[in-house]
């Protein structure tokens, strides 16, 4: 009765959901629909290029100079400050204590040397040579200059304390403001380059766009090229560009757009514009789509020809 009737049948279901799943598999997804709509050109003739938002002095990545755990913040994420403010101080208490020390020594040396230039005065006043032998005069004048020798060894010991006190507050190296903030009070600071800086640092008035630019195309950009900006995700908000300067080393493309005939190996020409517009909700580290104008550059690159030497 089993292989009969329900053998056949287990077959037949088989066969049908295979038939099912085939079906479904063929199906083309359709398209998911775009966020928004790609911003018009603005120029008949143009070269587009992601661009990313970032400081005039580029974004400056703030560590510790000596390594230690933090005691002070001076500032907070999004604080303006000028050149030479603090921004935060790693415990100094063992740095004021040695220079503390360092301090008390400059004043025994100091007290040693006038002990001894003052015996040098006496042997060096006494007017019968025969009373104070050659050598016992040398002794003294050497002394003199050991005790010297001392104090200034002393003073340079205390003013290296002190320059390492004054290291361990960090200072605003520019006039800007703070983008990000990632150490707290207590938490230990490394010194030198973090993979993620203790502070996020630079100036935004006014803001720059660092524009990747296709090598293919980098031929079409002159200096002072105008180009225009559109905000990622809104195309009504847009701003024009002043051309700044040129990166002239062609480095490998970070950031890749997923197109067909984009090679793993694609390398682009990193060109600087400046923000010209004001009062946008444009923040440093947004991505913009931007267009560089190119017309009669592209005529004139194509007749452009090397005159043969004679």
């Amino acid at each position: 009765m089993f292989r009969k009737y329900i053998l056949p049948l287990l077959a037949v279901g088989g066969v049908v959901l295979g038939i099912i799943a085939a079906v479904i598999s063929a199906r083309v997804a359709p398209p998911t629909p775009a966020v928004s709509d790609p911003p018009p050109p603005p120029f008949p003739t143009f070269v587009a290029g992601a661009g990313l938002v970032e400081a005039n002095t580029e974004n400056i990545a703030i560590s510790a100079q000596i390594a230690g755990v933090v005691s002070k913040i001076y500032v907070a994420i999004g604080s303006h400050v000028k050149e030479g403010d603090p921004l935060f101080t790693i415990d100094d208490r063992a740095a004021r204590a040695t220079l503390a020390a360092d301090e008390a020594a400059v004043h025994v040396a100091e007290a040693q040397y006038a002990n001894a230039s003052n015996e040098l005065a006496i042997a060096e006043s006494v007017t019968d040579k025969r009373a104070l032998s050659v050598e016992l005069i040398d002794q003294r004048q050497y002394a003199a200059l050991i005790a010297q020798a001392q104090v200034l060894q002393a003073r340079a010991q205390a003013a290296l304390d002190a320059t390492n006190l004054e290291r361990l507050t960090v200072r605003a190296p520019v006039d800007g403001q703070v983008l990000q903030l990632k150490v707290h009070l207590g938490e230990f600071a490394s010194a030198g380059p973090l993979a993620q800086p203790l502070f996020l640092f630079g100036n935004v008035e006014p803001l720059n766009i660092r524009v990747d630019v296709d090598e293919e195309d980098a031929w079409r950009i002159r200096p002072g090229s105008p180009a225009l900006g559109y905000l990622r995700g809104n195309k009504k908000i847009s701003t024009p560009l002043k051309f700044v300067r040129f990166e002239p080393y062609v480095i490998p493309k970070l950031s890749l757009t997923g197109e067909p005939t984009e090679r793993v190996d694609t390398r682009v020409l990193e060109v600087i514009y400046r923000i010209e517009g004001h009062d946008l909700p444009i923040f440093s580290g947004q991505q913009m789509d931007v267009y560089i104008d190119t017309e009669g550059h592209d005529t004139e690159a194509k007749l452009a020809t090397v005159s043969p030497k004679p």
